[in-house]
């Protein structure tokens, strides 16, 4: 597809503001609403920030890196931006939603993209119990906290707590806990895409738990609601070879060799 009219949304703190601002000058301005097309330049932090701010307007998003890892994102080119843009791939990203009871039964709404995270919010470490639908995953899991991440995600906070990565196609989502104490050697569970997941904190007094939808917190948590929500997708757009399930699956192959 031919994009002509492009809005450009830039993260002012991150990355050279004048090679940014040449871009501008390359292109007529169009507001989110009259663009076909939203390049974001930033890290995948500004990205995710971008998503949400600007998903009312029902755009594809083409993301470029002038963060750290960018792995949301396409790599910084200095030339041919219309014949990129027109010759990327589609991906199409469901949101994970989060709906928050806190412990005054105030009931708070977000979404993410990469995952929610369940943190101790004291020295306490958290007690929380895991279901999905009717059926209890952990009865009682002592931890610094618990995440569910996306396929999308699979490769971010989820790992780094040796969380599994998941293929973009999975339909799946990871229940991974976080510094887990009881039960020790408790791994997650991978469970499908249509999951309902419910966590409740089990000592709600003794020790508070907030609820992180990527970078939207709900602190004084009671109970949270996890479920990928289908009315809401993105559409992402990457470069022939620097596609997210590439990215995805590289990922995959660089843990199995770390761990073999």
């Amino acid at each position: 597809m031919r994009y002509k009219k492009i809005h450009f949304a830039f993260d002012k703190k991150n990355g050279p503001i004048s090679q940014k601002l040449k871009l501008f000058k390359k292109f007529k301005k169009y507001s989110p609403y009259n663009s076909d097309l939203i390049v974001v330049l930033g890290g995948d932090g500004f990205m995710l920030e971008t998503l949400k701010k600007l998903r009312k307007f029902n755009k594809p998003f083409y993301g470029m890196n002038t963060g750290t890892y960018g792995f949301l994102m396409n790599k910084l080119k200095n030339n041919n931006f219309l014949e990129n843009f027109s010759k990327s791939k589609i991906v199409t990203i469901s949101a994970l939603q989060m709906i928050a009871k806190t412990k005054s039964n105030v009931v708070k709404k977000e979404i993410a993209i990469n995952e929610i995270s369940i943190l101790r919010q004291s020295k306490q470490t958290a007690s929380l119990q895991i279901k999905k639908g009717k059926k209890t995953v952990m009865k009682k899991l002592v931890s610094d906290g618990v995440l569910v991440s996306t396929p999308a995600g699979s490769t971010a906070y989820n790992l780094s707590v040796h969380g599994p990565i998941l293929s973009l196609n999975s339909k799946k989502l990871a229940i991974t806990p976080i510094s887990p104490f009881r039960p020790r050697r408790w791994k997650g569970k991978i469970v499908t895409s249509t999951s309902l997941i419910e966590i409740k904190n089990l000592s709600k007094k003794k020790r508070p738990i907030s609820a992180v939808a990527d970078n939207f917190e709900v602190r004084n948590i009671k109970k949270v609601i996890i479920k990928i929500n289908n009315s809401i997708n993105f559409k992402l757009l990457y470069d022939k070879n620097n596609n997210l399930n590439k990215k995805i699956k590289l990922e995959q192959f660089k843990n199995k060799r770390k761990a073999s």
